[in-house]
């Protein structure tokens, strides 16, 4: 399970490499994919599967919104693709600054205090369960002003991609 939780967080760090390197957003969505993946994978072997389920999902549809925005805006004929000469240097980059970040601040600790106390053969409840009964029962309000908040977002988007009265939101 130790390995399976490198694994995945390996894969969460090269899409954020793949993120940050690549100025295409083409090629970038696919690392942003895998890095959500990647951290919903750990989550899950960390026992927190209903929470990875629902990020995942929330997280993947946002970027589908922005992954579409941002073609739309950048849509370039010949867009720098992977074996691109300046996508490498910026790939090799990154991966320097983080195996920098790692030996500077000595990350070598173990990733057992993690799995320590934890049993999944007699666990009848996720461990995620309580968070989200607390997010329910406490978390009203906000749940309520989040939902305005995001139908006032989705009204102003439509009027500032509304154009010349051609769009969504045009009168009748």
């Amino acid at each position: 399970m130790i390995y399976l939780v490198f694994l995945g967080m390996l894969g969460l760090v090269l899409g954020l490499v793949a993120v940050a390197s690549n100025p295409s957003p083409y090629f970038a969505a696919f690392g942003l994919v895998l890095a959500a993946v990647c951290g919903c994978w750990v989550l899950v072997e960390l026992g927190v599967s209903f929470l990875s389920l629902v990020l995942l999902l929330i997280y993947l549809g946002g970027m589908l919104v922005v992954f579409a925005y941002s073609a739309s805006l950048a849509a370039e004929p010949y867009p720098e693709a992977w074996g691109s000469l300046s996508v490498f240097i910026y790939v090799m980059f990154y991966l320097f600054v983080v195996i920098f970040g790692y030996i500077y601040f000595d990350c070598s600790v173990s990733l057992e205090f993690l799995f320590t106390n934890y049993n999944t053969e007699f666990c009848v409840f996720g461990y995620d369960w309580g968070g989200i009964s607390m997010m329910f029962s406490f978390g009203g309000h906000f749940l309520m002003f989040s939902g305005w908040v995001l139908l006032l977002t989705l009204f102003v988007v439509l009027e500032v991609i509304r154009g010349l009265s051609r769009g969504s939101l045009r009168a009748v």
